[in-house]
């Protein structure tokens, strides 16, 4: 059964600083190294705990290089990246399309079938109609929508699993895998760290996407105030830099608020993704339109304010994020109770009142918290 609360508008637009993620006793966390780099439209972030791994900076370095590998792969923006070569060539012949798109389409084929339909790779065209694609948010005609709405569909890629390769049965179709590229480059890069015998660490993919691993150090010598992150602070300290039980802990920004910290989450060894459109919108006759669309009919989705799904994967993460979403409460509350091995936090407003209801799905009190003004 999803754990339910009701939370006041006060609550959510509530008073007081934004939250830098500083404990109340600066002594008491240790050091953390961070090291960034600006890709695919956002920040990349390691957080390693300082002195733990000698090399771990440069190791960091290796692994932003490896985000950068797989955005010259999977872009749309770049005429040479390989998704912009199958999207010319593809209706033409089957493309052969390597090892890093063929994992992510075959998971995003997989995720279309198992969320019927909410997730699909090929629903750039409906972006493009609706003007997101370029940031300048319109409503398209009935005719630019259904031409747009013709386009899409993953029944329309021909995939040849012997081959790895694709073709597009119907002109026009097009990939893109902007709904699953972020958590899939964090997936990628992790395994960089973790290979260098890296075991704590968290990586972020902009402020909606984050992968944990092992803990945060815990110490009672150390401080933490030249180098934090935003969205993650030790859980309970240790001295002597023991490593934490409590794994990461990642805050939940307020899907209309982004200075306000709603919720916290322990994370270890899973990924995190939230998906919201209150920041991607646009107006139009009074009525808000926000940025992510209905595959099925091509319209932005409406009722939720956010969705943030924990997996094991960012990959995975990052899909169902969108993918619960656009299925609503409902159909979002029987995939979680139908795939246990994944947790969700739905935030939508309770009918008919002037507060935000908060459903999670199978989480226990010790993986998360809401917090107070």
């Amino acid at each position: 059964m999803p754990r339910t609360q009701h939370t006041s508008r006060r609550r959510f637009f509530g008073q007081g600083q934004p939250d830098r993620a500083v404990s109340a006793d600066p002594t008491v966390e240790p050091y953390l190294v961070q090291v960034g780099r600006r890709a695919m439209a956002c920040r990349f972030q390691v957080y390693l705990n300082a002195g733990q791994h000698p090399d771990a900076a440069q190791t960091a370095m290796t692994a932003l290089d490896e985000v950068d590998r797989i955005e010259s792969i999977l872009t749309v923006y770049r005429a040479d990246s390989k998704v912009s070569v199958i999207n010319k060539t593809a209706v033409d012949e089957p493309v052969s399309v390597g090892p890093d798109v063929w994992e992510l389409l075959s998971l995003a084929v997989q995720l279309h079938a198992e969320t019927g339909g909410a997730f699909d790779v090929t629903a750039g065209p409906l972006s493009e109609a609706w003007g997101f694609a370029r940031r300048a948010g319109r409503v398209p005609s009935d005719s630019e929508l259904a031409a747009a709405r013709a386009k899409v569909g993953s029944g329309y890629l021909d995939i040849d699993q012997q081959q790895q390769s694709v073709r597009f049965t119907r002109p026009g179709v097009k990939l893109n895998f902007g709904g699953i590229g972020k958590g899939y480059a964090l997936d990628v890069s992790s395994r960089l760290l973790e290979a260098d015998g890296i075991g704590d660490f968290l990586f972020h993919g902009g402020r909606s996407s984050v992968l944990a691993r092992g803990a945060r150090l815990a110490s009672d010598n150390a401080r933490s105030d030249d180098a934090r992150s935003d969205n993650a602070r030790s859980d309970n300290a240790r001295s002597d830099n023991a490593r934490s039980d409590g794994g990461w802990q990642v805050g939940l920004i307020h899907p209309q608020r982004p200075q306000v910290r709603l919720a916290e989450v322990r994370l270890r060894d899973r990924a995190l993704s939230t998906s919201g459109s209150q920041m991607q919108s646009f107006q139009h006759q009074g009525r808000r339109y926000g940025h992510i669309l209905d595959p099925r009919t091509g319209r932005p989705c409406e009722g939720i304010l956010s969705v943030t799904v924990l997996a094991a994967t960012a990959a995975l993460a990052d899909a169902l994020s969108t993918a619960l979403f656009v299925m609503g409460p409902d159909d979002a509350a029987k995939f979680c109770q139908q795939h246990p091995d994944i947790a969700a936090i739905l935030i939508f407003p309770a009918a008919g009142t002037s507060r935000l209801e908060v459903q999670a799905f199978n989480l226990s009190d010790t993986d998360w918290k809401m917090l107070d003004d």
